[in-house]
């Protein structure tokens, strides 16, 4: 059984992307202050002994609504990764496995939708659904689940004449079981960096729909959102989009860097 690769890079990657979980589960624990609670008259505090990052324009906390805008990315990065690599795996397994027209239909549909560049398409959805959380999800989901339909599809082809595959299905075996018993086990780890990496380009996405005002509505936080409200006071207040800036940046790295060292153990070497 290979082990994880002692690269220092991949070790940290798991590491951040460890404490930024802990973040997101314990945020009411760790944030200091409510982080919807305004202070008007403190707006645009600097850093200070009380409030590490500051304050923004309302006078709430910038540390405690960093901490709440870890759990929108986690959450919209792993449901948008789940259920894209569901459907994507779904269409890919059903379309390498029976072949012929089946295949054809469901890989021109999956040619069609990835012909449009994933982020335009989603920022269309939004405004024709409007912004919100769950029409953020669907529009994230609708671009996002090609690549993986193409790479299960790869695996099959390259799995379904292996000598294993033709004993399970002289035993019987439809295609159905073969996609669920033999083609998926086989396919995990490929799919699992395909989902790393797509996990870090979802988080970029969300924040860059918040950005724009088409994602979570305030007075959620999104570190896409604060860095937008803060945009217009770069030079007197450059904190407001400096700390929410900085933990996107660590968060994608830390994806990137865990997503090399899975690469590395599931990808033979020749």
């Amino acid at each position: 059984m290979k082990r994880l690769p002692a690269r220092p890079g991949s070790s940290l990657g798991l590491l951040l992307l460890a404490s930024f979980a802990v973040v997101c589960l314990f945020a009411p624990v760790i944030a200091p202050h409510d982080p919807y609670g305004q202070e008007l008259l403190f707006g645009l505090e600097g850093p200070s002994a009380g409030h590490p990052m500051g304050r923004d324009l309302l006078g709430r906390d910038i540390l405690s609504r960093v901490v709440y805008g870890t759990r929108v990315s986690f959450s919209v990065g792993f449901l948008v990764v789940g259920v894209s690599a569901l459907v994507g795996m779904a269409v890919g397994g059903i379309a390498g496995a029976y072949g012929g027209r089946t295949e054809m239909v469901l890989m021109r549909v999956t040619e069609m939708a990835q012909a449009f560049p994933g982020l335009l398409l989603a920022i269309s959805i939004m405004a024709v659904l409007g912004p919100g959380f769950g029409n953020l999800l669907l529009a994230l989901c609708l671009t996002g689940w090609t690549g993986y339909a193409r790479l299960m599809r790869g695996q099959v082809l390259s799995l379904r004449e292996r000598e294993f595959v033709e004993a399970a299905r002289a035993c019987g075996a439809g295609n159905g079981r073969l996609i669920l018993c033999h083609y998926l086990p086989n396919a995990a780890g490929p799919l699992l960096v395909e989902a790393t990496f797509g996990l870090a380009g979802v988080i970029v996405a969300e924040a860059g729909l918040s950005f724009l005002g088409l994602g979570v509505q305030p007075p959620y936080a999104s570190w896409g959102a604060m860095i937008s409200e803060g945009k217009g006071f770069l030079l007197i207040a450059p904190h407001l989009t400096l700390f929410p800036g900085l933990c996107l940046f660590v968060l994608v790295l830390a994806v990137t860097l865990a997503g090399e060292g899975l690469k590395e153990v599931s990808v033979p070497k020749g």
